[in-house]
């Protein structure tokens, strides 16, 4: 294979490499850490790398904390995102589906924008942003944006709805109401790092002084074609008490949790294993 490397600096000389490519194959990326191994498997024989690690604009490759979101760029590292202070305090589990993401060296250059748009059902970064009901930001090679909810922007494994013409730019996640957080991510592989998730689940409730659920966020990953978004468990939750359940109730959310699930079998675990785990793992959130 024959590829060439374009480094645009500015969002002028994205656009244009954008535009200038439209009729060839292109590949966007920043870490590249899939790279080879998509070489590896391409029988295109010829590939244009659009390398934006470059690229000089704060709003790809910043972090902005306002009263009523969290931005994070495109091009912010997996590692960045994992020692953030403001993440750490606001959104518990975004920082943990981080630090669970493969190892060290990676996470120093694999970034959030890289991990979303590979559309990965196990995507670690991805099940925690849809929790959190993050929405994205994309721009087109005309510099226009538009906005989508995370939740939507998968369509199968290794499927967006990016088109060729656009670029993941940023992820915006809603700002907590309160301060009283109880937020997590859980990852179920055969390895504790560099592992794949048989299972994952993350989850953030936001809830008053009561211990009463005001606003709920609930994914699962590695269980379906996309990371899911359990609307029916996070409905239930509102105005109970999230730190006193009762057994019933426990045994309620990991059904709802369950029954949003669709796992197939493969290499890693079966179809029925997958949905055991998920819900003993579901139950374990409230114990």
């Amino acid at each position: 294979m024959n590829f060439d490397i374009e480094s645009p600096v500015t969002r002028e000389e994205l656009v244009q490499s954008l535009r200038k490519h439209q009729s060839a194959n292109f590949r966007l990326g920043a870490g590249f850490t899939d790279l080879l191994i998509e070489l590896k498997n391409s029988d295109q024989a010829e590939l244009t790398l659009i390398n934006l690690s470059q690229l000089e604009d704060e709003e790809f490759s910043g972090m902005s904390f306002n009263p009523t979101e969290f931005r994070v760029g495109a091009l912010v590292t997996v590692a960045q995102i994992s020692k953030n202070s403001a993440i750490q305090q606001n959104f518990p589990v975004l920082q943990q589906a981080a630090l669970s993401l493969a190892s060290g060296q990676i996470r120093e250059v694999a970034t959030i924008g890289g991990n979303i748009c590979q559309a990965s059902p196990s995507g670690d970064l991805s099940c925690a942003l849809v929790a959190l009901k993050a929405t994205c930001e994309i721009m087109d090679m005309e510099g226009k944006i538009r906005h989508e909810a995370l939740s939507g922007f998968f369509r199968g494994p290794g499927k967006t709805s990016l088109q060729k013409s656009e670029v993941l730019k940023s992820i915006s996640i809603p700002v907590n109401q309160r301060k009283t957080l109880k937020s997590g991510f859980i990852k179920i592989g055969k390895r504790s790092a560099m592992e794949c998730s048989i299972v994952s689940i993350g989850y953030h409730f936001q809830v008053e002084a009561d211990g009463k659920v005001i606003q709920a966020g609930i994914a699962i990953g590695a269980v379906a074609p996309t990371v899911i978004f359990c609307s029916k468990a996070a409905a239930f939750l509102i105005k109970r008490n999230v730190n006193n359940l009762t057994e019933d109730d426990r045994l309620k959310v990991a059904e709802l949790i369950q029954q949003a699930a669709s796992p197939i079998d493969d290499l890693r675990a079966s179809a029925w294993y997958r949905k055991e785990v998920l819900f003993n793992t579901a139950r374990s959130i409230f114990e």
